[in-house]
């Protein structure tokens, strides 16, 4: 029986990743729900274009396997600092997602320690696949 884990990997990476690449298009298509968050906690809201860059970049770098590690360990940076917008423990929806933005974190170290498989592009070094 053939090894799974390279499909799993890739699998993986592609589940990962689609969350961040729909948060682009959520941010390009619909920036408003995003900006509230900014707002209700006083930070600038044309931070959602940089966000919306990242989630593009990183997202696309996850799929492809391109400097897996060092990304996706931003990734998970990226989801605790965000988990904060949905610290709203009178909302249980909010939590929810609160809760979730640190599980995804939890995904996002597992592939910055295991790397992206061998399934994956090759570029850069290849310890950071």
């Amino acid at each position: 029986m053939p090894d799974p884990t390279p499909c799993l990997a890739l699998l993986g990476r592609i589940l990962l990743a689609g969350l961040f690449l729909a948060g682009f298009a959520q941010k390009l298509g619909d920036p408003a729900p995003a900006q509230a968050l900014l707002a209700a906690r006083g930070w600038p809201l044309w931070l959602i274009w940089p966000a919306a860059f990242y989630n593009l970049v990183a997202g696309g770098a996850v799929v492809l396997g391109v400097m897996t590690r060092p990304i996706a360990a931003t990734l998970a940076l990226y989801c605790m600092v965000t988990s904060l917008f949905h610290f709203l423990p009178d909302d249980p929806w909010q939590m929810t997602i609160f809760v979730k933005n640190w599980a995804i974190a939890g995904g996002c170290l597992m592939l910055a320690a295991h790397g992206a498989g061998p399934w994956r592009l090759r570029w850069g070094p290849d310890r950071l696949g």
